[in-house]
């Protein structure tokens, strides 16, 4: 594996010492912040659901204290893996491991701070059983997504995703000190909208992923399979969130908003396929952010729903 920074890295350490501020900021980027934002999006409402109004004020703090902290370690750790693709994207291309402005060693340091910081904290804030599953999740982004799936499978995404699913669990783990049947319905509704998720942004970012040698669905595969399999994802995930509709007794906010977002996020996965079988580009990121917006509103409802006295 080839470790050569390239030339504009080597004149940005030579531009000089960071500014305190710049350290800072690079360390946040090492924790992928947008990543950490959409997953602890999902955790209060998990929370709310859980207490069937609103939790201990403190418990919610210490629980998004310590999944940041989780979701940190897992971004830092990934990018401490993949430097060596990070070089080669150019989406990429401004990580810090990349511009050589945090050494892999520092990285390295970080990320296991984190992690470690994450898992205690959790149990001594929470409970012994979120601070498992926040471990769990470390070890299976890092472990199963990064270093088995990634560069090895194209249903990387589908099985390394399992990841991102982790936080309602352990929302709902803070909360309650166990897992219950609504819990895993939010589980699965995240499991299945990940695929729809991250699909058409492989797509956007094919070159990129074909010259870093990963093989991401949308790198293998053509245009009309990879948008068959977000039509089918995407229906799964919205057929999944109407589950939750008899499970956790959900009202008619919930369900109203589940079928309207739900119906527009199928159609913007029907639109990209059309182009795709039509031999066109499309539009993939616009499902992207449809999807973002999807599970947003969706988690938004869920704690209105459940805050709502009828």
């Amino acid at each position: 594996m080839s470790t050569q920074i390239p030339v504009q890295t080597q004149a940005r350490a030579a531009a000089g010492r960071p500014t305190f501020g710049r350290t800072v900021k690079n360390y946040v980027a090492l924790t992928k912040p947008r990543v950490m934002e959409l997953l602890l999006v999902v955790t209060v409402p998990a929370m709310i659901l859980a207490q069937g109004g609103l939790p201990n004020l403190w418990l919610v703090l210490a629980t998004l204290i310590g999944g940041a902290m989780s979701a940190g370690a897992a971004g830092a750790f990934n990018c401490y893996i993949d430097r060596d693709m990070d070089r080669k994207m150019k989406r990429t291309e401004n990580r810090p491991l990349v511009t050589g402005e945090i050494s892999d060693r520092n990285a390295l340091i970080f990320s296991w701070v984190m992690a470690s910081l994450s898992v205690v904290w959790l149990a001594a804030t929470t409970n012994w059983l979120a601070a498992a599953l926040s471990a769990a999740a470390i070890f299976f982004y890092v472990v199963v997504y990064t270093i088995v799936l990634k560069r090895h499978s194209e249903q990387n995404i589908v099985w390394g995703g399992i990841a991102g699913c982790f936080p309602v669990l352990i929302g709902w783990a803070a909360v309650t000190g166990s897992l219950d049947w609504p819990a895993w319905v939010l589980f699965l509704v995240i499991f299945l909208w990940t695929p729809a998720h991250y699909w058409p942004l492989s797509m956007k970012y094919r070159n990129d992923y074909a010259a870093a040698g990963v093989p991401m669905l949308g790198v293998v595969r053509g245009r009309v399979t990879v948008g068959l399999q977000v039509i089918l994802y995407t229906w799964a995930t919205v057929a999944a969130s109407l589950l939750l509709i008899p499970v956790a007794e959900m009202g008619w906010t919930y369900t109203v908003a589940s079928l309207v977002f739900g119906g527009y996020f199928i159609v913007q996965a029907h639109r990209l396929y059309a182009h795709a079988i039509r031999g066109e580009a499309g539009k993939p990121m616009q499902v992207f952010h449809t999807a973002n917006i999807y599970l947003s509103v969706l988690s938004l409802v869920i704690a209105v729903d459940a805050l709502l006295p009828f």
